[in-house]
């Protein structure tokens, strides 16, 4: 056939819209969207034709147009397992919720809220009194303020205190966030100026010094909570810097990042700095994250003086930063699991980090007793993840699935389980698919276990 014919064969819309699988969808989706869908299959039918091949026929552009519409037009994003042991997974949405923050969203979406409503007085308010009355017994800080992540809380601490002005920072720690968003490009947006001391590796007292002018804005902190150097290094501690800002008048401003409360040694990790000690350490602003460590959903959080906050408060860019009524709502239950010492058996990343090993042992060997042959339990570790704890390990026994008689091994038995109706996200080591426990809720096991059964037939 002539690539004229081919061409001529292709159906027209009309006859796409009459076949039934397609019929279903104009029901559900009404009839513009549809033939959008049917045209952009068309056209790549086209452009096949237009390459050498052959045209689609009517049955296999209709059953394109439908699968089309099946993966991308239902509720997103997808309810996943995560079966790969790294607690906060950056990809997968880092910290999961407790059920109490969920119902707090769920609730706040369903109902009108005193989001900006003072119910004493009957006047406005600020939807930052909801959080404030908990940041503060918990960091110990005067006053604190909630953007919509921790990048924005910098932000507007640069564009409030620092623009067209200087900012000191040594350079190991002028680095790189998720997203490939980086510390001086975020600062550049600010209007502040970045000044970098010291090298990568080694930073004293006496570069952040040198470097002061009557132009500089504040000294800056940033925990490289990402990374970690080690070996042949120096830098200046929270301690000598606030000693510096006090000698000269200049403000000094951390940045952790990971947002943890409570002391990660007794689980095990090493010590991971908390906006409580960096208060205590006499830091004007103290900045970090609500989903990570904390437990909690996106946020950024600032806590310090309350000068400081309320300069912040009243610059242009805190609206368009501010925290939407849904994450405040799941934010101020999640501070309230600290405020109440049950962090640890409500928040699921704390009880993720404090499940004990013989636990997660006693799960992996109760999960191969159900696949069988194909799966047996090996010592491994799990991760925190999520830009926090760089290079630290949980002790965990792993499932490892052998994939030597399934056809593509590992890699197409890891394709088939994300492919599961409840998709399953596992990691492969060796040529097998490992599946930790340590980061699967117990309430997915069955569906776990079922999908393992259907995707290695």
């Amino acid at each position: 056939m002539s690539t004229e014919k081919h061409y001529r064969s292709l159906p027209s819309v009309d006859h796409v819209l009459a076949q039934q699988e397609v019929q279903t969808l104009l029901r559900l989706f009404g009839h513009d969207p549809v033939v959008g869908l049917i045209r952009s299959q068309l056209a790549k039918s086209r452009q096949v034709i237009g390459n050498g091949g052959e045209a689609q026929s009517l049955n296999a552009i209709a059953a394109a147009v439908a699968l089309k519409a099946t993966k991308e037009w239902q509720n997103q994003p997808h309810s996943i397992i995560n079966a790969t042991g790294v607690i906060l997974h950056t990809n997968l949405g880092r910290a999961p919720l407790s059920d109490m923050a969920a119902q707090a969203m769920l609730h706040t979406a369903l109902n009108y809220t005193d989001l900006e409503f003072d119910l004493a007085t009957g006047k406005r308010s600020t939807r930052q009194a909801h959080v404030a009355s908990l940041l503060t017994p918990l960091t110990s800080a005067a006053s604190s303020f909630v953007v919509n992540n921790n990048a924005s809380a910098l932000l507007l601490a640069l564009a409030t205190f620092a623009h067209n002005r200087e900012v000191i920072v040594s350079r190991g720690e002028s680095v790189e966030i998720g997203g490939g968003f980086r510390i001086p490009n975020v600062m550049a947006q600010s209007g502040a100026s970045l000044i970098e001391v010291g090298t990568t590796n080694r930073t004293y007292t006496k570069d952040y010094e040198k470097a002061i002018t009557e132009n500089t804005a504040f000294l800056l902190k940033v925990h490289t909570s990402n990374f970690r150097i080690s070996g042949f290094t120096h830098e200046a501690t929270l301690e000598e810097l606030v000693n510096i800002g006090q000698q000269y008048g200049i403000p000094v401003i951390h940045d952790l990042g990971s947002g943890c409360l409570l002391e990660t040694t007794l689980f095990g990790l090493s010590h991971e700095p908390t906006p409580q000690e960096s208060i205590a350490a006499g830091c004007d602003l103290v900045l970090f994250s609500g989903d990570k460590l904390l437990g909690g959903p996106q946020a950024g959080i600032i806590v310090g003086n309350e000068s400081s906050i309320q300069k912040m408060e009243l610059h242009p860019l805190a609206r368009a930063v501010r925290i939407d009524k849904l994450s405040l709502a799941g934010l101020a239950t999640t501070l309230l699991h600290y405020l109440k010492n049950e962090a640890t058996t409500t928040i699921p990343a704390w009880r993720m980090i404090s499940t004990p090993e013989i636990e997660l042992k006693t799960r992996a060997n109760e999960w191969c007793g159900t696949i069988g042959s194909l799966a047996s339990v090996v010592p491994g570790k799990s991760t925190i993840g999520g830009g926090s704890l760089p290079g630290e390990t949980l002790p965990t026994h792993l499932v490892t699935l052998n994939t030597k008689d399934i056809p593509g091994g590992a890699d197409t038995l890891s394709q088939r389980l994300r492919s599961y109706k409840h998709p399953i996200i596992s990691r492969i080591e060796a040529e097998h698919v490992l599946l930790d426990p340590r980061t699967v809720s117990t309430d997915d096991d069955a569906s776990l276990l079922q999908g393992i059964q259907e995707s290695v037939v």
